[in-house]
């Protein structure tokens, strides 16, 4: 007997370059004679160049209509394709510990709310989000826990799953820590298991992840940087940053304020990378274990495991914001593959979330309640 396929399909707000996306349709899921898959059905993002990077790779048309290059608050949701699956990573600029914590009073705070009106309107089986590590602390948690209050409530209802990922524990060689939180609907009786770790004691290093990139690989020009910068960073060696390599003075960065630990600081070749970012100033672009000089934007997609032949569209400034503010490929690739084996009832190997939610009723919603165990 021919074996049997369920394509289950996917829209998305703030889709980015498609991070989310790649690991979802990497995904797939085969229980008793039936192999489940995800396809996307439509995606939104307000910058061009990260909906036609999603569009040429997700869809292989860089003019796809599917791609809608428009803010979210522009988009009339409920004339959006059904979807199975809905996925989103609002903004994160008012939550990142970077920025200025502003939460739901920001510019970008808000933003949010536009998922929860796709899950009212569409009621997908699945919702899964994603956001900062800093998301949870924002007003003394208030501000998390009304938004898993909004999300658990809306549709049919979500029976949520809480997880504080760390990235390097799922092959990822890059020390990422993100929320991700996976709804399914209450109707379908089933609750979301967070995937076992792969790598915990055995993370991927960067010697191992930037091995092998040919020089005429897709995205791989070099980033420009002073003479002062290469001068620099030819004294701080692989581990170092600009506070703890011995520096002469000429090149001693006169700063009094706050020291962060990644200023120019270079990647070791056997740990895991530090975070890369999607933007940033003077010493902040990631250096290279080998050479003293800023990563390539090919080697940044390795340490967040988009393919090879992942292409991005745009300039050097822009390809670096897309890769720094997407999600690692494979990390996604994980969550959704459980999202399919949940689907299909199958078990697979979980740990307990790090997160325990406890809804409350809709006339409470700045009341959740809720209990961050030690992550």
């Amino acid at each position: 007997m021919a074996n049997k396929t369920k394509i289950l399909k996917m829209g998305e707000l703030f889709c980015g370059p498609g991070g989310l996306a790649k690991g979802a349709l990497l995904a797939t899921s085969a229980c008793l004679g039936v192999t489940s898959s995800i396809v996307s059905a439509w995606a939104n993002d307000n910058d061009k160049d990260s909906c036609q990077t999603y569009a040429l790779n997700m869809v292989g048309d860089i003019n796809s209509e599917e791609v809608i290059c428009a803010d979210a608050g522009s988009l009339d949701i409920a004339s959006l394709a059904p979807i199975d699956i809905f996925a989103y990573g609002f903004p994160c600029n008012d939550f990142s510990v970077v920025g200025e914590r502003l939460g739901l009073a920001g510019k970008f705070g808000h933003l949010y709310q536009y998922g929860i009106e796709v899950l009212n309107l569409h009621k997908p089986k699945v919702v899964v989000v994603e956001n900062v590590a800093g998301l949870s602390s924002i007003g003394s948690g208030k501000v998390f826990a009304k938004i898993l209050q909004d999300i658990a409530g809306a549709g049919n209802g979500y029976n949520l799953s809480v997880h504080l990922y760390k990235s390097q524990d799922y092959g990822v060689p890059q020390t990422r820590h993100r929320w991700i939180i996976v709804g399914i609907d209450k109707k379908l009786g089933l609750r979301f298991k967070v995937p076992a770790p792969t790598h915990q004691s055995r993370p991927m290093t960067v010697k191992a992840a930037l091995a092998g990139i040919p020089q005429n690989a897709l995205n791989n020009e070099p980033a420009s940087m002073t003479k002062t910068v290469a001068e620099r960073l030819k004294y701080i060696k692989p581990g170092q940053n600009a506070w703890n390599a011995d520096l002469p003075a000429n090149l001693k960065l006169n700063v009094k304020a706050a020291k962060l630990s990644q200023i120019y600081k270079r990647l070791d070749p056997d740990k895991p990378a530090y975070t890369i970012t999607g933007s940033g100033g003077g010493g902040t672009h990631g250096y290279h274990h080998i050479e003293p000089r800023p990563l390539t934007n090919r080697e940044r997609a390795r340490l967040q495991t988009f393919p090879d032949d992942f292409k991005f569209i745009g300039n050097y400034s822009s390809v670096r914001r897309q890769i720094g503010m997407a999600v690692p490929v494979k990390l996604s690739q994980v969550i959704f593959t459980a999202i399919l084996d949940t689907l299909n009832d199958k078990d697979y190997s979980s740990v307990e979330p790090n997160f325990t939610f406890k809804p409350k009723a809709k006339s409470k919603l700045t009341e959740a309640g809720f209990n961050l165990k030690t992550v």
